[in-house]
């Protein structure tokens, strides 16, 4: 039980630090993207092979992922955000498809859809983590650092002048603030940030494939955020507790047929996500007013 209790949390850390990342553009810039999930997979492939071929130490992998995603999301992003709303949308969801596409495909790097194995343990200051419950210390550390960056972030001018983006892009325009650069670097902060949690990933499983990486995963991700309450601190993180303890608890439901508790699982996470749109659009922890 105990094991179980520890793999459940670790997740959540994980998916909290996505959730904390996609709410940054998301909920404080207005910026909707459909391909965070395809970060995290960046994230996670360039972490298991800096691992297997160089090192698996944490203040190595993470920040050559980190570099390697931000750099790889301004070029992406550099072209989709000339547009705007719903066309950035289109635009993000042909990047998933197009990433998922090359995890699928560039098997020298990815290993196609069988994936890498045997991705070493993590490293810190020459041990190595194996024990599950300081793997779960470590990825606490980890969230709280991420909540750290964003706070700060967000309470600097770049933050406001994020927000300012979100409530009107064309008063942006007007008073000289450059829309597309700040959208650039909230794209690449986000994404960069993301790859900590592609390094959790692969260092936690030993494992990775491109199933962890659709666009299924995107919209869990989104779904957490929007459950959780955009714009909001702590919004991201009571949403991936409650989207990943849902199934935990649809499991332990004996009455259920076991073979469809995934359907089940999709069919509860969009009648939750049509209440929540109807009676708190703000989210559990938003405001629950309409509109910003």
């Amino acid at each position: 039980m105990l094991a179980y209790v520890l793999n459940l949390a670790t997740l959540i850390c994980i998916n909290a630090i996505l959730a904390i990342t996609l709410n940054f553009i998301m909920g404080y810039a207005g910026i909707f993207s459909m391909a965070h999930a395809m970060f995290f997979g960046v994230g996670a492939y360039v972490s298991a092979f800096f691992a297997i071929h160089f090192s698996a130490s944490l203040f190595f992998v993470i920040p050559v992922a980190m570099m390697i995603v931000g750099l790889l999301s301004l070029v992406l992003a550099l072209p989709a955000l000339r547009v705007r709303g719903e066309y950035f949308v289109a635009a993000s969801l042909g990047l998933q498809v197009l990433g998922v596409t090359i995890f699928s495909e560039w098997k020298s790097f990815t290993g196609g859809l069988g994936g890498i194995i045997g991705i070493p343990p993590a490293e810190i200051f020459g041990r190595v983590v194996t024990d599950p419950m300081q793997f779960l210390l470590m990825s606490i550390i980890c969230l709280l650092i991420v909540v750290g960056i964003t706070t700060l972030l967000l309470k600097s001018s770049f933050g406001r002048n994020l927000q300012a983006i979100r409530d009107s892009e064309s008063a942006s325009y007007a008073f000289g603030k450059n829309v597309a650069v700040i959208k650039t670097l909230a794209v690449a902060i986000s994404s960069s940030l993301s790859a900590i949690a592609g390094a959790l990933y692969a260092f936690y499983l030993g494992f990775i494939n491109v199933e962890s990486f659709m666009l299924d995963t995107s919209v869990l991700i989104m779904a957490m955020v929007i459950i959780g309450g955009t714009g909001t601190l702590l919004g991201p993180i009571v949403g991936a507790f409650l989207l990943l303890l849902l199934p935990s608890l649809f499991s332990y439901m004996w009455f259920l047929p076991q073979t469809e508790i995934g359907a089940i699982q999709q069919i509860a996470y969009g009648i939750a996500m049509v209440l929540l749109m109807i009676y708190r659009p703000g989210g559990l922890v938003g405001s629950g007013k309409k509109g910003k």
